[in-house]
């Protein structure tokens, strides 16, 4: 499947398997709660815990974050390596896909084929380890689970040889502008 046909199957509800800038993802349009379902269900995960969502620039970011902090800013241009930011008081995103204090983390990505598919699809998208919940992350696309290959609507089939980074570093932002590090 080419792009195009990776973003109508999310468009339409679909989940994908596709190469992220940190780890192999499963994903799928983050406003769309029956999706985000899918994936919890794919990855046989608990329904408590909330996914990670990439988007591709701070106006995108901020039309889902009620009180967006200006350290975010800092934060994101000082990184050197891709950084999730969990962001309070979500809005507008599937309710299955929040914490249960209503936060979510978002990562802006610079990766080419992402922004590709979030550009077209014009929402953020889900960016969850592809594999089972409580497994290693996969390094390579070839040590994911055909469980989880067989799941999901489409396979974004671009960087298959490529061996996957570590996942990304995660900090967490309160609602006062505090600033927690969660994973480096």
């Amino acid at each position: 499947m080419d792009i195009r046909e990776i973003v109508e199957t999310l468009k339409s509800g679909g989940t994908i398997l596709y190469p992220t800038d940190t780890v192999w993802g499963i994903g799928c349009d983050a406003t769309n709660d029956e999706a985000c379902n899918k994936i919890i269900e794919i990855k046989n995960r608990p329904d408590h815990k909330s996914f990670i969502l990439l988007v591709d620039n701070f106006a995108m970011l901020e039309r889902y974050i009620t009180n967006f902090q200006e350290v975010c800013y800092d934060l994101v241009d000082l990184a050197t390596q891709p950084l999730t930011i969990i962001y309070p008081n979500a809005k507008g995103l599937a309710p299955s896909i929040l914490a249960k204090d209503g936060s979510v983390g978002i990562r802006i990505t610079e990766d080419p084929t992402c922004l590709k598919l979030i550009r077209g699809l014009k929402k953020p998208l889900v960016s969850t380890s592809a594999n089972l919940s409580g497994e290693k992350n996969a390094s390579f696309f070839e040590e994911i689970s055909e469980e989880i290959k067989m799941k999901v609507d489409a396979i974004v089939e671009l960087n298959l040889e490529k061996e996957m980074s570590r996942p990304s570093q995660i900090i967490k932002i309160g609602l006062n502008g505090s600033v927690d590090i969660l994973r480096k």
